[in-house]
């Protein structure tokens, strides 16, 4: 509440600024306070820690004081929803909401609230003050990205999960062919859970008459990392694009701004997500990957759908899906990982001559829940939903919804298993 009446305030006070200087003091303070908050109840205790581990390297034994809280709920979709609404004002792309409850609901609209997407004032806040008519149409499409994300939440997710934990705690005793299926499951448990929660949170919007911005577009068939990135997470990595990177200088200037832009909006992404070393190399990593493409301007080359009219890729298509399935994996681990040593140890014990034993015991329910999943989202991967298929036959489409509605009553893990980004 203080944060919404912080940025409501701010933002009539930067409107009706006489002068750049004061609008510039209400834009700085707003951020610093935001800022201020999201640094010190997520990051306060791992800055706190670092320093007294790089004191300990010097031979000195302190005793930090940390904080023993609950992390706030969704403080760091909410902040950033405050910050681009007050960046905007500033920047003259929206006027100043002058209706409190119309501004307090657009920070704080529960479909988004916890887990995103993250949204823009210049997209919601107009959806929220115009009157909305039930629309049929755009209602029936919302319960099927509603169940689409039930789907891939509750019957991909939430089986992979009980597998890849057991895996990562027990990843010194494992063979390394059962670490690399660990690295597998978790790549399509984090997709199912999050891509999961964000076609849930959009389809309910749609039945209020609201069109949340689209988050993700069937990342694991991107041909290279740009790719990945431009459908992987969209709300977030777009928010950094238009207020970190472009602020920074984009593209423009010579190679090594170009470079050092990229590297900053990587892990500014990866920190983002959590106070731990893991997140910041996840998103070094990530930056790495991209270092090729942005070195022989090859990072806009895949802007179109994957083979598109055909029912398969081609051989080259197939082998960049693979590879760039293969790299996002690999980063994967130190995403999933609880500290920088289990990262390097599960790394180094993949590469083993284990690797070549055949993985005991297969998920063979888990692996055929995949390949549907998988199937039905590339016949469907111009669309924006796995379920988006009004254009098939209506036999065909009633089949469909009553076969996923099944394999959810069937296989859904209906224990009490949270969304991986409510932690965020």
């Amino acid at each position: 509440m203080f944060s919404i009446a912080l940025d409501y305030f701010s933002g009539l006070q930067i409107e009706k600024s006489k002068n750049n200087k004061t609008a510039k003091f209400w834009l700085v303070t707003s951020i610093a306070i935001n800022l201020g908050f999201l640094g010190f109840f997520k990051y306060y205790n791992f800055f706190i820690d670092s320093f007294a581990d790089l004191i300990g390297g010097f031979g000195f034994v302190i005793h930090p004081w940390t904080l023993k809280i609950i992390l706030p709920i969704g403080i760091s979709f909410y902040t950033f929803h405050g910050l681009s609404y007050i960046i905007d004002v500033y920047k003259k792309k929206i006027k100043a909401e002058k209706n409190p409850i119309d501004y307090a609901l657009f920070v704080s609209y529960f479909p988004l609230l916890v887990a995103g997407p993250i949204e823009r004032a210049t997209h919601l806040l107009p959806q929220v003050k115009k009157i909305r008519i039930f629309n049929y149409e755009q209602a029936a499409n919302g319960i099927r990205q509603i169940l689409w994300g039930l789907f891939k939440k509750m019957v991909i997710a939430d089986n992979c999960a009980p597998i890849v934990n057991e895996i990562f705690a027990n990843h010194d005793q494992e063979p390394a062919s059962r670490l690399v299926l660990g690295v597998l499951l978790f790549a399509f448990q984090i997709y199912g859970d999050f891509s999961g929660y964000s076609d849930i949170a959009l389809g309910t919007s749609r039945l209020f008459g609201m069109e949340l911005l689209k988050n993700f577009a069937f990342p694991y068939f991107s041909r290279d990392i740009a790719e990945f990135w431009r459908r992987w997470h969209i709300s977030l990595s777009s928010w950094f694009r238009d207020y970190v990177y472009f602020p920074l200088g984009g593209s423009r200037g010579g190679m090594w701004m170009k470079i050092r832009n990229t590297f900053v909006i990587f892990l500014v992404s990866g920190f983002w997500h959590g106070a731990n070393w893991t997140f910041i190399v996840w998103g070094g990593l990530n930056a790495l990957f991209f270092l090729p493409l942005l070195i022989r301007d090859k990072n806009r080359d895949n802007l179109e759908v994957v083979a598109m009219g055909r029912l398969l890729p081609n051989f080259r298509d197939f082998f960049n899906i693979v590879l760039t399935f293969a790299l996002v994996c690999f980063a994967w681990i130190f995403f999933r990982a609880e500290s920088m040593t289990v990262a390097l140890q599960y790394i180094g014990d993949i590469f083993s001559s284990s690797i070549l034993q055949f993985p005991k015991p297969i998920p063979k329910k888990e692996i055929a829940l995949i390949l549907v999943m998988l199937c039905i989202e590339w016949s469907n991967r111009a669309q924006n939903h796995g379920l988006e298929i009004e254009r098939w036959n209506p036999w065909v489409r009633r089949f469909l919804y009553a076969f996923i509605m099944v394999l959810i009553l069937v296989f859904a893990n209906f224990g009490n298993n949270e969304f991986i980004y409510f932690q965020f």
